[in-house]
């Protein structure tokens, strides 16, 4: 049993905010996970998915919560991003929430667990008004995504196991927001010698179809732990 020693001090509540990204390979958009709030303040608006963290909770856990019953995904990858503690952030209570951003692929999320918890995909490009502080949360995960995606093979994360040159660059440009040159990229990204070349074309998109790629994440891991700097900081 804990023994409260600081009871005589004002107690706050504590919760965790995720940032959701996912990525439409078909609509070639960043798109952000949001809900509808089912609870006052704020109820039927649209809401960062976030709970309260519980009693014998670290905010990993809360956050790992979060998502998973919301995603029905385990093991996703995740950050802690930045914590935010204004005093009338929340018109309901003295709320402190620190705010994960996370990256799945959209592939992966069954449009059915979706469906059940009232979960929506909107575009980065035009989303709609957020609870509270929310819209801050979302504009600082984009941010740092944009920055980490550049030195650091995250975006990987975002794709299916198998994807063209065409489609990673795609990606990029969603997360920059910009055009990349084509030649530039690719011989960047092939310099590094971290995509194995797959024995199958992608052929939806066009007669002569592109070859398929896969990540190598195991070879990634074992050039990091040798100094290997992974850098796609391209024009």
């Amino acid at each position: 049993m804990k023994i409260h020693l600081y009871s005589r001090h004002p107690r706050h509540y504590l919760a965790v905010d995720c940032i959701i990204f996912g990525y439409d390979i078909t609509e070639k958009e960043l798109k952000l996970l949001l809900i509808k709030r089912s609870f006052e303040p704020a109820l039927g608006q649209w809401s960062l998915a976030g709970g309260f963290v519980q009693e014998e909770e670290s905010l990993d856990d809360a956050a790992c919560r979060v998502l998973c019953s919301l995603t029905g995904l385990s093991d996703l990858y995740m950050e802690q991003l930045y914590t935010y503690g204004e005093t009338d952030r929340d018109p309901g209570a003295r709320v402190i929430s620190t705010a994960y951003f996370a990256l799945i692929g959209i592939h992966d999320l069954d449009p059915e667990i979706r469906r059940k918890n009232g979960a929506h995909w909107r575009s980065i490009s035009n989303l709609p008004e957020l609870i509270f502080d929310h819209h801050k949360m979302v504009d600082r995960a984009l941010k740092e995504l944009v920055e980490k995606v550049k030195v650091r093979p995250i975006g990987f994360e975002l794709l299916p196991e198998k994807f063209t040159l065409v489609q990673l660059q795609n990606l990029y440009e969603a997360i920059y927001l910009r055009p990349i040159d084509k030649r530039n990229f690719r011989k960047k990204i092939l310099s590094m010698e971290l995509l194995e070349k797959q024995e199958e074309k992608e052929k939806e998109t066009s007669k002569k179809g592109a070859w398929y790629y896969r990540f190598n994440e195991a070879k990634y891991k074992e050039l990091a732990r040798n100094g290997f700097f992974f850098n796609l900081a391209v024009s």
